[in-house]
């Protein structure tokens, strides 16, 4: 029950010295402020480096082919082979809980050999001969016209999505891209899209130079028929990529008469167990943020807990009188503890105001000045900020039990004799 009296008796034993309370606070006030700005940084380096991968399917296994290394079934090792379309079925036919198989051919690259020509420009762009299903895998923003459908595979139709870095370096401001021919090495397709990648891939401008047609195209205009170069496999929700690796592994190789203990010629990327392994590191990193936050609060609670026996020593007639009138011990210690608690949550509550400040500060300075590379948008949940009530309730609590069981192990005729 709330007691007028008893919040009027805290406040003046808070305010009789000013100046020590200020400074005792200020540990309290100090460990919060710690612990929400190494929690708030934290955030920002997760959110940029996890921004790095956009909305890209993290359940996803890259495959690509490489040299065997061991002889197999009469095949000598060194030989190269392809994937081929039938890989896929293949698959899709053994492997269970696979959502999306897209198998893929390249050519060319940023800053590599000038391979795209439109009327006197030219310019050296990565071109993909891609599936519709790869969209899902890899989003991107199609800001205008469309993306490859399953209409252009099948009729192994000549068209081309273009990103924004590409529409830069072929056409003028304004000029009307939809409809346009562009020739790739030697080969027009039509351009019916221009798309920006939502993921920051490589350096960001790479990602905006690229070039998407149709597998079937692709294989039609460049000779690759029904090769494979690589194929992005995507695990349905639920069931990890990683898990079923070794499988999907064990079915190429035995596709392609590969040596079962050939450990190069399958090559591979797992953008789970990546994504994986930093969000374990960033799991770490708050568990680290939290336990040099709460250390540092912790030197503050202990100044808080020195201080209230100070209180104590200096109130101790005060509590043999009380305690001689018949005032309960309970009461005693509850007061004790009020105090602590007070003055814990009220200094904690200015650390995490002037934290909130302070982020709202940066992210205001990160706005007018752009981005910094792998540090956006640092924040705290409001989950963090009721751990952080939560830990200084608790702190103040234990910064006053020390001092309330002093208290009342006081005894009345002592207190009494005290000057």
């Amino acid at each position: 029950m709330f007691s007028r009296d008893r919040w009027n008796e805290i406040l003046e034993v808070l305010t009789t010295n000013w100046f020590r309370t200020v400074l005792t606070a200020f540990g309290v006030f100090w460990g919060i402020l710690i612990l929400i700005l190494l929690l708030s940084a934290g955030k920002g380096m997760e959110n940029g480096i996890k921004g790095e991968w956009g909305d890209i399917a993290t359940n996803s296994l890259w495959v690509w082919t490489r040299n065997t290394t061991l002889p197999h079934k009469g095949l000598p090792k060194g030989r190269s082979f392809e994937y081929k379309l039938q890989d896929v079925q293949s698959l899709k036919d053994k492997v269970p809980n696979l959502r999306i198989i897209s198998p893929r051919n390249s050519l060319g690259g940023y800053r590599g050999a000038n391979n795209v020509i439109r009327g006197l420009r030219t310019g050296a762009f990565g071109v993909y001969g891609d599936f519709p299903s790869f969209i899902d895998q890899e989003p991107m923003d199609i800001i205008n016209g469309r993306f490859i459908n399953q209409s252009d595979i099948n009729d192994k139709r000549k068209v081309a999505i273009i990103g924004e870095g590409v529409k830069k370096s072929l056409y003028d401001i304004g000029q009307e891209v939809l409809g346009t021919y562009i020739k790739i090495q030697g080969v027009n397709f039509m351009v019916v899209g221009i798309y920006r990648k939502k993921n920051l891939d490589g350096d960001g401008e790479e990602a905006q130079n690229q070039i998407f047609i149709p597998f079937t195209s692709f294989g039609q205009a460049f000779n690759t028929g029904d090769d494979v170069g690589s194929m992005m496999i995507t695990a349905i929700d639920g069931v990890s990529i990683t898990s079923l690796k070794d499988r999907i592994i064990k079915v190429l190789k035995e596709k392609h008469k590969i040596h079962p203990d050939d450990r190069r010629a399958i090559g591979n990327f797992d953008m789970y167990e990546e994504f994986s392994r930093i969000e374990r590191f960033f799991v770490a990193l708050n568990i680290m943020g939290y336990f040099i936050g709460i250390l540092v609060l912790l030197s503050g609670i202990i100044g808080v807990s020195n201080i209230m026996l100070i209180v104590i020593k200096e109130r101790t007639k005060e509590i043999g009188i009380r305690r001689a009138l018949g005032e309960d011990p309970w009461s005693i210690r509850k007061q004790i503890l009020l105090e602590s608690v007070f003055l814990t949550i009220i200094s904690g509550m200015m650390g995490i105001i002037i934290g909130a400040f302070a982020i709202y500060g940066i992210n205001a300075l990160l706005d007018a000045n752009g981005p910094v590379d792998m540090f956006v948008n640092p924040t705290v949940s409001l989950g963090v900020v009721t751990i952080a009530l939560v830990i200084l309730i608790i702190s103040g609590l234990l910064a006053g039990f020390i001092p309330a069981q002093s208290a009342i192990r006081i005894k009345p005729i002592d207190a009494l004799r005290t000057e």
